[in-house]
């Protein structure tokens, strides 16, 4: 089987780190060059985008779509770590909140909102991971940020042990959704805490495109696994594609600016786009610069 280059769509189980799963599938490839899109805590399931061989150089465009996610929060209980991971600071015995009062909650919550990071990120303050200083026992004032909830759909109101409200979200990168089953808690008027996540849409890929470890070693054996491996072009299709003629391919793949004029259609945008020669190959990720407005080259990817 040729080497493998894209973006390989795996589902990660609970009990593993974005690392771990890295780990584990460099392992059954037996390649070096892998990068996952985005940490995912330990008890979270779902999707986790790896990026293979030169793929990785597009991290962070994948990184900047929009993520969707399945919850659950518990009410009448909060935790330090704001999921059950954590230790008990908090716990009512009655929780008194009707499904109508979950509904017109939620409503408040679509749109731009501001968040305060947890303690347990991996936010860096001062050169120091949040959540080192919390193992330390340490609590320090952090930044609200800003982050777009773009949907918000309650899935179950379930009244048994525990009072459990189910969601569906649709967010922007940098979301908590740890945080933001809090804040609804709190807005409910009872302590919270998240109590299980499964990532279902990462980078634009589904739950549906993702393959399981197993999956994985069975391809490989099948030497099937390129055909589950998304092209790297493919992969960054949010980005407009545009095409440079034949005679200025040579120029694209060493990295030279172009003339917007010879792009085809007309560049309207300063923002990423995707350039191809005439007959479809992709030759990388270029930009229009704000005071030439030549066709500069962001990430070129040579033919192999």
């Amino acid at each position: 089987m040729s080497e493998l280059e894209g973006i390989l769509p795996v589902y990660k189980p609970a009990g593993f780190t974005s690392h771990d799963v890295v780990a584990k599938v460099r392992g059954i490839l037996r390649t070096k060059r892998i990068g996952h899109t985005g940490t995912l805590d330990p008890m979270v399931t779902g999707v986790l985008p790896l990026c293979i061989g030169r793929a990785t150089r597009m991290v962070e465009y994948l990184q900047d779509l929009p993520k969707e996610y399945k919850a659950t929060l518990r009410l009448g209980v909060a935790t330090d770590t704001e999921d059950l991971t954590g230790n008990t600071i908090e716990q009512v015995p009655d929780v008194q909140v009707s499904e109508e009062d979950v509904r017109t909650v939620l409503e408040r919550f679509v749109g731009v909102i501001s968040q305060v990071p947890p303690m347990y990120s991996a936010v860096k303050v001062d050169g120091k991971r949040l959540y080192e200083l919390a193992r330390e026992g340490k609590t320090i004032e952090r930044k609200a940020r800003e982050v777009t909830i773009y949907e918000l759909e309650l899935t179950s109101f379930d009244i048994d042990e525990y009072t459990e409200i189910s969601f569906r979200v649709l967010c922007s990168k940098g979301t908590y959704i740890r945080t933001l089953c809090v804040d609804i808690g709190r807005e409910l008027g009872v302590p919270s805490t998240m109590a299980k996540l499964e990532r279902t849409m990462s980078a634009g890929i589904p739950l549906s495109r993702c393959l399981t470890f197993e999956q994985i070693k069975a391809l490989m054996k099948e030497d099937r696994l390129e055909e589950y491996v998304i092209r790297m072009d493919e992969a960054i299709s949010h980005l407009p594609a545009h095409y440079v003629p034949e005679e200025k391919k040579a120029a694209a793949t060493q990295g030279q600016r172009l003339s917007s004029k010879i792009i085809s259609p007309q560049v309207t945008t300063f923002e990423p786009i995707r350039l191809y020669a005439p007959d479809g190959q992709f030759l990388g990720i270029f930009k229009k610069e704000d005071d030439s407005g030549a066709i500069a080259p962001v990430k070129v990817f040579l033919p192999e």
